[in-house]
């Protein structure tokens, strides 16, 4: 018999298997819903006076909010090989964003690729008979590298395959699996400046706008997939500049909060009413996972899908002294988008790598819950499998997150946590218990030395208490030791661990 006829046969089978079954007895479903530089205080849940997110807030109602999740690294593509490969820092392939045509020049979009031998928790569902499908961003492979999303375990991909394409919302294409979609023949470009004149939204507001299409094809996956179990990853690109948000989500935030133009100064492209623009990102976000749970309601599926949203890191971060804009336009002050964490995007403070975490299951999961079990990307892979009732491949580097999730209880750390990021100057941290060492700019001309945090009583990183506790870093340079395998594409020296290269 033919594979894909094969396929064809085991999924129906499936379908007709669980007709009938109730909610606990069919195959659990999943929805992995990924925002683009979503800080820890953006969302109602997690304190945000100013942008209302009532679907998010619903979801939080309905399942248990995590106050102690992180990702794995401060950025996008390293936070997202981590979330699919279930490996930390010290062990993942890619630990940076790094461009694909450095050493693949063939290609002429994309980031590094992992690699052909690297699984994915979706190639573990696809291999137990689900539909997978992933809408959004990718960031892991071109389309012709071992990195592909169709390689990586997923029947469908629909989006941006290169997060710097992703810039714009107005691209010249998506792409459907291996074919480029164009969807905007006068594509809005990504990154300008209009340092005089008066700036128009118009200006940068093309015909297509890439978000609809992509929670679309989500609601049609959904509906298409109902009767069988499904992996459905959804990696939004929003709030994540450039600031591209339509006129009529802008126009619902007051005209008063906005005194001054954004002219691109910071990177990215100009908004007349940028604190507006941003939050009209964030409730478009909103609005899609909104979507997402009317589409999961529709198809009947709500009591056996597992719906998990977090972020990918956290605000973006200032860039000059001279402006309180932060890049892209972003003011993440008016917004309190850090909720008084140190830090913002491409920090391994807290600021940079504490993250929204929400997690719904009816009926398994607890509802209106506060969880303090710390976590991160490491995790989700185990956690997923367990979730569904799959096997997990050997040598995962986190630990499970389903028992906590399920009994609504803090939960003890058994597995590593750490960050080697070698951008931003290089830095490394990790966290034992409440306690977490930090060392910053390992890859300037002037590396600092390690810092120590109990973040139990100074979630704020603000007192530094190194100095009286220096068996603590030891722990952390021989758990470094133990933990992290040299990298050629990615290195970070770490005093005691690795030499400068």
């Amino acid at each position: 018999m033919k594979p894909l006829r094969s396929l064809f046969l085991i999924v129906g089978f499936l379908g007709l298997a669980t007709a009938g079954l109730t909610a606990a007895e069919k195959p659990l479903n999943v929805v992995f819903i990924l925002a683009d530089d979503l800080g820890w205080g953006e969302l109602g849940s997690y304190g945000q006076k100013k942008i209302p997110t009532p679907h998010l807030d619903r979801l939080a109602k309905e399942g248990s909010r995590f106050t102690q999740h992180y990702t794995g690294a401060p950025v996008c593509a390293p936070a997202r090989c981590m979330l699919m490969t279930g490996k930390h820092a010290g062990h993942a392939e890619i630990r940076g964003n790094l461009k694909v045509q450095k050493y693949f020049p063939e290609f002429d979009e994309g980031q590094y690729p992992i690699s052909e031998q690297a699984v994915t928790v979706a190639q573990v569902f696809q291999k137990a008979g689900y539909a997978t499908g992933a809408m959004g961003k990718w960031g892991l492979g071109p389309v012709g590298s071992t990195g592909e999303p169709n390689k990586k375990g997923f029947d469908l991909f629909f989006g941006y395959n290169c997060q710097g394409v992703a810039h714009s919302f107005y691209p010249p294409h998506l792409w459907r699996n291996t074919e480029k979609i164009i969807i905007n023949e006068k594509p809005v470009p990504g990154h300008a400046k209009q340092p005089q004149g008066e700036v128009k939204m118009d200006d940068w507001i093309g015909e297509t706008y890439a978000p609809k299409l992509m929670i679309a094809e989500a609601e049609k996956f959904i509906e298409g997939n109902a009767a069988k179990p499904f992996f459905l990853y959804l990696a939004f690109i929003e709030p994540h500049v450039s600031m591209h948000p339509p006129r009529e989500s802008v126009e619902k935030f007051p005209e008063e909060w906005d005194d001054e133009p954004y002219r691109g100064q910071n990177g990215y492209v100009p908004h007349p009413r940028p604190r507006a623009g941003y939050a009209a990102m964030i409730s478009d976000l909103d609005g899609y996972v909104g979507r997402v749970l009317a589409a999961l309601e529709k198809a009947g599926v709500v009591d056996n899908t597992l719906v998990v949203f977090t972020s990918d890191n956290g605000t973006t971060h200032p860039r000059s002294p001279t402006t309180h804009f932060h890049v892209g336009g972003v003011d993440g002050k008016f917004f309190n988008s850090t909720a008084g964490l140190r830090g913002y995007k491409g920090s391994v403070y807290e600021g940079g790598i504490r993250i929204p975490m929400i997690a719904r299951l009816p009926g398994r999961i607890p509802a209106n819950a506060v969880n303090e079990t710390p976590g991160f990307f490491a995790d989700w892979f185990k956690t997923l499998c367990d979730a569904a009732s799959l096997e997990a491949p050997s040598g995962l580097d986190g630990q499970s997150l389903w028992p906590a999730l399920t009994s609504g209880k803090k939960q003890e750390r058994t597995a590593p946590m750490l960050w080697v990021f070698p951008e931003y100057g290089g830095q490394v941290a990790v966290r034992m218990g409440d306690l977490k060492a930090v060392l910053q700019n390992q890859k300037t001309k002037t590396p600092g030395k390690w810092e120590l945090y109990d973040l139990s009583k100074d979630i704020a990183e603000e007192n530094d208490i190194s100095a009286a506790h220096p068996e603590v870093i030891q722990q952390a340079v021989a758990l470094l030791k133990k933990e992290v395998a040299e990298n050629e594409l990615f290195p970070v020296p770490i005093p005691g661990v690795t030499a400068a290269k």
